[in-house]
């Protein structure tokens, strides 16, 4: 009898969890930013072996003519799942235009950032992400940084809901 019933609860669990997380097809709503901070709202598309998304964002702090405006995309192949969590690895190509107080003019920034992500999966439908890789500045940007989370900068965290 305590067989069966181990039996059951292991099959009844592993049910349950076999629809967590990640579903393919499914679509994410959130906000995500980039090692370089680039980011804003986000969609993600989750196709089971990869998730690809962009995002979009808007600043215009206190002065004048100094607003930035953001956009990019993310593309990370899962190679490794779990019913909770994946590991992917790839990258995102991030934009930001920032108009800058004369005599600067307004600037390109470009972000190229190889990376990896772990999306910890809360529930079946909530998603946090944690980014790590290389930071590659091009156009009006220039440098390299290699940096991800760390205790305390939630800079390259993201968070998803997504609709089954």
């Amino acid at each position: 009898m305590k067989q069966t019933l181990l039996t059951m609860m292991i099959v009844f669990a592993s049910a349950g969890t076999a629809l967590a997380g990640g579903q393919p097809g499914s679509i994410g709503v959130g906000i995500e930013h980039e090692i370089s901070l680039v980011g804003g709202v986000s969609a993600n598309y989750d196709a089971g072996k990869f998730h690809a998304g962009g995002f979009i964002g808007f600043g215009d702090p206190a002065g004048p003519s100094n607003d930035t405006f953001d956009i990019g995309g993310r593309f990370f192949y899962h190679v490794a799942s779990t019913a909770m969590a994946d590991f992917g690895i790839g990258g995102g190509l991030g934009i930001q235009s920032q108009n800058n107080p004369a005599p600067a003019g307004r600037a390109t920034l470009v972000f190229i950032e190889p990376s990896f992500q772990i999306r910890a999966f809360l529930t079946p439908n909530v998603a946090l992400s944690f980014t790590g890789g290389i930071s590659i500045g091009a156009a009006d940007a220039s440098g390299l940084t290699i940096d991800g989370d760390s205790i305390g900068a939630v800079s390259t965290v993201g968070v998803h809901y997504y609709f089954f």
